[in-house]
């Protein structure tokens, strides 16, 4: 089965009652469109994942991030393909997270992460996200 790695920015900000948000995307294209993930990508020969965190968002919503802290590499079994995703937490530099790619975004609070449909993947990174938030 064909690995493929990516990478995933889970977006953290605060809200106006300074409560922890985290910026959640639709997908807009390919097998999986309409399901919910955390926006990124496949990573490029001769980049780190965080390089190609950095150059996957600016690309997809016109933003420029920092990337932080290694939250926790997912490995998942899809029917065609077996996904290698590093999940990193990160925050706006600099951009207002225009939608390039996906259908739509939403901010979640702690307490609405499981209101969407998530990736199977991505599913399996809430849990974690939601103890560090």
């Amino acid at each position: 089965m064909k690995t493929i790695r990516v990478v995933a920015a889970v977006i953290k900000a605060k809200n106006e009652q300074n409560k922890p948000i985290i910026f959640a995307t639709q997908r807009g294209y390919g097998d999986y469109k309409d399901g919910w993930e955390f926006p990124g990508g496949k990573i490029e020969e001769g980049e780190t994942p965080q390089e190609a965190l950095k150059r996957e968002i600016m690309e997809e919503l016109d933003t420029e991030i920092s990337v932080g802290k290694l939250i926790d590499t997912i490995e998942y079994d899809y029917p065609t393909f077996h996904l290698s995703m590093d999940c990193f937490w990160s925050e706006i530099v600099s951009g207002d997270l225009v939608l390039k790619e996906h259908e739509a975004a939403k901010w979640l609070t702690k307490e609405q992460l499981g209101d969407v449909d998530w990736l199977p993947a991505d599913i399996t990174l809430i849990d974690k996200i939601d103890a560090a938030i």
